[in-house]
C-alpha cells in the first residue's frame, strides 16, 4: 500500500464524521445498519449458549426413565444408543463448561482488546460449531471424551460477553444502549426458545437425539459464517454504513467512546466499589437464569410430570417472555425521562432480582396437584428477571464507559462461576430429581441470594463514570488529535511531491 494511501485512510478515519461513506444503504437498513449487526450479533451469541445448553434438554432423550409404565417416560426410537449417565456424572458435564469457560474468558478479553471482536468471535463460534457435532461421537467413546467436548463448549462459550461490550460500545447510540443490551443479554432465554422445542421434535424423530447436536452444529456454522462476512469493529470504514449513520452512532461520544483506548486499567477496575456490586447482582441474577434455563426441562419433566415434547413447548415460554421483557425494560429505560437515571437503575435491578426473589421462595411451596401455578410462576420469574438490562447492566455502561467491554466480559467470568455453583447446589440438596421438597431448599437459597444482592445495589449504585475512565479519555483525545496532525502532514508532503 502506498503512503498517499495509507495517509488518506488514517485521515478518514479520524475525520469521518463529515462524509458520506457509503451508497450500499439497501432495504430496510437503511441509515440503519446497527439494527442488522444488532440481529446478528443475538443469533450468533444465541447459537453459541444453545450448543452448551441442548444437553440439559436431551439428558431426557439419553437416559429414559426405567420405569416403563409411566405415561409421561420417554420412549426412544430403535437403534439410538442411550447412555445411563449419574446426577454425578451429569454435574461433571456442566462443570466441564464453567471451568473451560474460566480459563479462556479473560485470554479472549485480551484478544479482544488487541485484534476485535470479528474474527475473534469468528473462531470462538467456529470452535463451539465443531465441538457440537462432535458430541454423538465423544458420547460414544465414554464420558470423559464427553467431558473434554463438553470443556471446548466452554472455551467457545466464554467469548460471548466481552462482545456484548464490544457491539454496544460501537454500535449503539447512547440513547440506544438499554435496547442493545436487552436484546444482547435475551440470548440466554432465545437459547432455551430455540433449542427446548426443537431438541423435544427431533429427540423424538426416528434420527433420535444425535439429530438434535447435528442441527445446531449446521446451524452455528451457517451463522458465524454471516458473522465474519457483515460484521466490522470500525463502522466508520463499513461498506454498508453511510455517514449519517456514523453521525447518529457518534452522537455525544467522546473519542474514547468511539474509537477505544489502547490501554485497560485492570486494577482499577477491579477494586472500584461500583463495579464490584454491578458483578455482586451480576452473580445473582444470572446464577438464577442459569439454573433455570439448566434445569426447568428437568423438573418440568420430573417434578410436575409433563411429558417430553410437552417438557420442550412448556420450557420455551418462560424464555419467550424474558425476551419479550427485555426490549419492554431497554426501551423504557432508554426512553421515560421523567425520573433520573439513578431512580430508573434502582427500580428495574429491583424489579429482576426482589421480585424474582420472592417468586423464588413462593415456588417451592406449590401443591402437586397444581402443576400449572409451579409452570406459571417459572414463567413469571424469567420474565422479572429480564428487568436486569435496565438494572445491573446499563449500571456497567453508566460506570464504566469505554471500559464497558471489560467490566461486562467480566460478568463472562462470574457466569462461569454460577455454571459450577448451580450443580453444586443440585448436587448437595436433590438426590432424587422427583422431590420437590429437594428442589425447595435450592430455591430457597437464590431466592435469598437475590434480595440481599438487590439491597447492597440500591444503597450502592451510581450513574457517574468512575474516576478510572477520565484519564483514559484525555489520553485518547491526544492521541487521536497527534494521529490526525500526522495525517494530514503527510498528505502535505506526498502531495508536494
Amino acid at each position: 500500500m502506498s503512503p498517499t494511501k495509507s495517509a488518506i485512510e488514517s485521515l478518514e478515519f479520524v475525520d469521518n464524521d463529515n462524509k458520506e461513506l457509503s451508497s450500499c444503504c439497501w432495504g430496510p437498513f437503511r441509515n440503519q445498519y446497527r439494527y442488522a449487526i444488532l440481529i446478528l450479533g443475538v443469533a450468533c451469541l444465541t447459537s453459541t449458549y444453545s450448543n452448551v445448553i441442548t444437553i440439559n434438554f436431551t439428558f431426557i432423550c439419553m437416559t429414559p426413565a426405567l420405569n416403563t409404565s409411566d405415561p409421561h417416560a420417554f420412549k426412544p426410537p430403535e437403534g439410538v444408543p442411550l447412555y445411563d449417565y449419574s446426577q454425578y456424572d451429569k454435574s461433571l458435564f456442566q462443570w466441564a463448561v464453567g471451568g473451560g469457560s474460566a480459563v479462556a474468558t479473560f485470554p479472549f478479553t485480551y484478544a479482544y482488546q488487541k485484534y476485535g471482536a470479528r474474527w475473534v468471535f469468528l473462531g470462538s463460534g467456529l470452535l463451539s460449531a465443531a465441538a457440537t457435532a462432535a458430541v454423538p461421537l465423544a458420547a460414544s467413546m465414554g464420558k470423559w471424551w464427553l467431558f473434554i467436548d463438553r470443556v471446548l463448549l466452554g472455551v467457545a462459550y466464554s467469548s460471548n460477553f466481552a462482545v456484548i461490550g464490544h457491539i454496544v460500545i460501537r454500535w449503539a447510540t447512547l440513547t440506544e444502549v438499554g435496547i442493545f443490551l436487552g436484546l444482547l443479554t435475551s440470548f440466554t432465554s432465545l437459547s432455551s426458545v430455540a433449542t427446548n422445542p426443537i431438541s423435544g421434535v427431533l429427540c423424538e424423530s426416528s434420527h433420535g437425539w444425535p439429530l438434535v447436536y447435528y442441527t445446531h452444529g449446521v446451524a452455528c456454522l451457517i451463522l458465524f459464517g454471516l458473522w465474519g462476512l457483515f460484521y466490522s469493529d470500525h463502522p466508520e470504514s463499513h461498506f454498508a454504513v453511510s455517514g449519517t449513520e456514523i453521525r447518529t452512532i457518534h452522537t455525544n461520544k467522546t473519542d474514547a467512546l468511539k474509537y477505544g483506548s489502547k490501554t485497560v486499567p485492570y486494577w482499577r477496575i477491579c477494586k472500584n466499589p461500583y463495579v464490584l456490586v454491578i458483578w455482586l447482582n451480576a452473580l445473582a441474577d444470572i446464577g438464577c437464569i442459569v439454573f433455570l434455563s439448566t434445569y426447568t426441562p428437568t423438573y418440568i419433566n420430573k417434578v410436575l410430570h409433563y411429558g417430553v415434547e410437552h417438557t420442550g413447548f412448556i420450557g420455551a415460554l418462560p424464555a419467550i417472555l424474558q425476551v419479550v421483557c427485555k426490549l419492554i425494560t431497554g426501551y423504557i429505560s432508554d426512553k421515560f425521562t421523567y425520573f433520573c437515571e439513578h431512580k430508573k437503575l434502582i427500580f428495574f435491578n429491583t424489579l429482576s432480582l426482589f421480585v424474582a426473589g420472592v417468586l423464588y421462595a413462593v415456588l417451592g411451596f406449590i401443591p402437586d396437584d397444581k402443576p400449572l401455578i409451579a409452570v406459571i410462576l417459572f414463567i413469571a420469574i424469567h420474565g422479572f428477571l429480564a428487568a436486569n438490562c435496565g438494572g445491573f447492566y446499563k449500571a456497567a455502561t453508566l460506570v464504566g464507559q469505554q471500559y464497558t467491554a471489560f467490566i461486562v466480559s467480566c460478568i463472562q467470568f462470574i457466569k462461569c462461576l454460577t455454571l459450577f455453583l448451580g450443580p453444586a447446589l443440585v448436587w448437595l440438596f436433590v438426590e432424587d430429581e422427583t422431590s420437590k421438597s429437594q428442589w425447595r431448599s435450592v430455591f430457597l437459597i437464590l431466592a435469598v441470594t437475590l434480595i440481599g444482592s438487590n439491597f447492597v445495589f440500591c444503597f450502592v449504585s451510581t450513574t457517574e463514570p468512575a474516576a478510572f475512565t477520565y484519564e483514559k479519555i484525555e489520553e485518547v483525545e491526544s492521541e487521536l488529535s497527534l494521529d490526525s496532525k500526522a495525517s494530514k502532514k503527510t498528505l502535505s508532503t506526498n502531495a508536494s511531491v
